[in-house]
């Protein structure tokens, strides 16, 4: 396990627990988010960042893909409100909240998030927050912003970057051995696993999918393709980011979705 301190951006944890399950580990990572977006459970401002929280199992020889739990600890990424107003959809309920703290339910007007499951999100962003502060972690409304003249927390050595935090470690190290009716570990992680998605649970009878299979899927999608799969939106703000820097881009129409 180690920590990073005052780097410059996160880019995707799943992106780096997905890769050590691919060489067979189970891990773990978390981040401070650079922007304080998210306004505390019980509270009106935001202070905290959508801080997320990645785990990966390395199961493919068990269901033929990586587990994986990837998620901010807000409601929704920020990211996921630009997808919403780029595409002229409304923000569900009990997503966002305005700058006056209402509800809101327009992307243009969305001020902060609210964290999911109300306490339980927020005290998954507490963990981010104080795995940060022991590793010296900035405070969570100087990040991200330019540093302020005067004097306060908000001038001088204050730090304004974000915090990582990454932990790996080997399926063995979990073994106790005892795996009833001889199983070896495989083949008792492939049991527990055939155990919750069965009883009807699992397509065809039920619609419960593993996490992790979405992305697995896209990422075969993106194979066959040869390249990166994009929404007809998505290439429609690329477009218009593009004209105004001057750089073209050439999507080829048979890969849009």
């Amino acid at each position: 396990a180690f920590s990073v301190d005052n780097p410059f951006h996160y880019l995707w944890g799943g992106g780096y627990v997905l890769y050590a399950a691919e060489k067979g580990f189970v891990a773990y990572t978390n981040c401070t988010s650079t922007l304080a977006e998210v306004v505390p459970y019980g509270g009106r401002t935001p202070t905290m960042g959508t801080n997320p929280h990645s785990w990966a199992f390395p199961t493919a020889g068990a269901v033929g893909f990586p587990v994986i739990v990837d998620w901010a600890t807000s409601t929704v990424a920020m990211g996921r409100i630009q997808q919403l107003a780029r595409e002229g959809r409304e923000v569900p309920p009990g997503v966002a909240v305005d700058s006056e703290g209402k509800e809101a339910t327009d992307p243009s007007k969305v001020a902060a998030l609210l964290p999911f499951g109300a306490h339980k999100g927020y005290g998954l962003s507490m963990v981010d927050e104080l795995f940060a502060a022991y590793s010296g972690g900035s405070l969570p409304t100087l990040r991200g912003r330019p540093p302020a003249s005067g004097s306060g927390p908000e001038a001088g050595g204050g730090k304004h970057s974000c915090n990582m935090l990454f932990q790996c470690f080997h399926p063995d190290a979990l073994s106790c051995g005892g795996f009833a009716g001889g199983k070896t570990q495989e083949e008792n992680v492939r049991a527990v696993i055939g155990d919750i998605m069965g009883h009807g649970n699992s397509p065809p009878s039920g619609k419960a999918i593993l996490p992790g299979h979405i992305e697995a899927e896209s990422a075969r999608g993106s194979e066959r393709a040869g390249g990166l799969l994009f929404s007809r939106s998505e290439i429609e703000a690329l477009q218009d980011v593009s004209s105004r820097v001057g750089v073209p881009i050439n999507p080829r129409p048979p890969h849009l979705v």
